[in-house]
């Protein structure tokens, strides 16, 4: 109990120079949780994906559609228990700076496939009612002040014209790690205005969502299922829907990466900073160390003071930047919540945070500590702080 009163005491002789290191490491640890955040919400589409979900598409690639009877051959194979189908529409909503996924699906069994997206029994059944109904996320009803029976109105880039949707259905996720900023309409209402305009697109699926009864029979499902369509004019490719979503992470790879070093390189300023610190306290107080030494006390009880008090810096530091990761956290998810719609602070995340305060605390009074005991008393004495 004394050596922590002594370490809190020592801790607060220089209020200023420890408030100005304490700030310092809270900026510090606040950018490590604020970048791994980002990291982690890069990849919140891998890790909601599901691993008894398959995804087929085109094997030449994602933007060649695929006809929408492959849906009852691929419902024949053995281990599959449901396919949805779904087509990406794009379209602008406003201008091109209100970006929101904006997708056709399947109305019959889409959301079947997805317990994630929680819809009241009563919206959805309006939802597979009406042609032109759709069904958005509750963050897009938010930032937009949608309600219920609101008309919405894109236009078209992909599929050209004008099109209106009646909002019939407004989804929660399940988890805070849900995606609640995209826009699902009908396929058949799509399909329907395409063999209108005798477009030849018509009567075409961008992807199938195939869901499994075992997930450890994906690998022989995923090639059951492209063998049906081998030497077609349409090829598959399906793979689990984490590869599928990885597909897409790996495309911005340098990037995620930059940002893992950039959070990195930020602790190891700060380890700087605490270092010098620590460095220039020691220095200080040698004679202190000397006295201490020459009434008994060994290099243990050196190394626990000066640990100590460099651990409780780092600690306080870390401790209220993390604190603070929470309100800019929630500030920063609102203005990216376009490119980032899950912006979540990980428990993981607060963990590694406070795992690197207690090791930059750790490391940063290791060379004092070294120089501590180290140390001959009778020069000790005579130094000059």
């Amino acid at each position: 109990m004394e050596l922590i009163k002594l370490i809190l005491r020592n801790t607060l002789r220089q209020r200023l120079r420890a408030t100005l290191t304490i700030l310092g490491m809270a900026v510090a640890i606040l950018a490590f949780c604020l970048l791994r955040t980002v990291v982690d919400a890069w990849y919140a589409g891998v890790s909601a994906a599901s691993p008894n979900r398959l995804v087929t598409r085109n094997a030449v690639s994602l933007i060649f559609p695929l006809p929408i009877s492959y849906r009852q051959k691929i419902l024949q194979v053995a281990g599959v228990s449901q396919v949805a189908y779904a087509n990406w529409f794009a379209g602008v909503y406003i201008d091109e700076r209100h970006f929101f996924p904006r997708m056709a699906v399947g109305p019959e069994t889409f959301f079947d496939l997805f317990p994630e997206f929680v819809i009241p029994q009563d919206q959805l059944k309006a939802f597979q009612k009406e042609r032109n109904a759709c069904i958005v996320g509750r963050k897009l009803v938010q930032k937009y002040g949608w309600k219920l029976g609101d008309t919405i109105n894109l236009t078209g880039n992909i599929y050209p014209g004008d099109w209106q949707f009646v909002l019939r259905g407004v989804y929660s996720g399940a988890t805070k790690t849900t995606d609640e900023t995209q826009f699902f309409f009908r396929w058949d209402y799509l399909d329907e205005v395409l063999r209108k305009n005798m477009v030849h697109r018509s009567g075409y699926a961008g992807w199938y969502v195939v869901r499994i009864r075992n997930p450890f029979d994906s690998g022989a499902i995923s090639q059951s299922i492209d063998a049906l369509f081998k030497n077609s004019w349409a090829e598959t490719l399906t793979e689990t829907e984490k590869a599928f979503q990885m597909g897409f992470v790996a495309m911005t790879d340098a990037i995620v990466m930059a940002v893992r070093i950039v959070s990195f390189v930020v602790i190891a300023v700060i380890l700087l900073v605490l270092a010098n610190t620590m460095t220039m306290t020691a220095r200080e107080r040698m004679s202190e160390y000397a006295v201490l030494k020459t009434l008994g006390f060994g290099n243990r009880f050196l190394f626990l003071l000066i640990s100590g008090e460099s651990m409780t810096i780092a600690l306080l530091g870390g401790m209220l930047g993390m604190a603070l990761a929470f309100p800019v956290a929630h500030v920063f998810g609102k203005e990216m919540s376009t490119l980032l719609p899950v912006f979540h602070i990980h428990w993981k995340t607060l963990f590694f945070a406070t795992t690197l305060s207690l090791a930059i605390g750790l490391l940063a009074a290791a060379f004092p500590t070294w120089r501590a005991a180290r140390m001959r008393i009778a020069s000790a004495l005579s130094h000059v702080g």
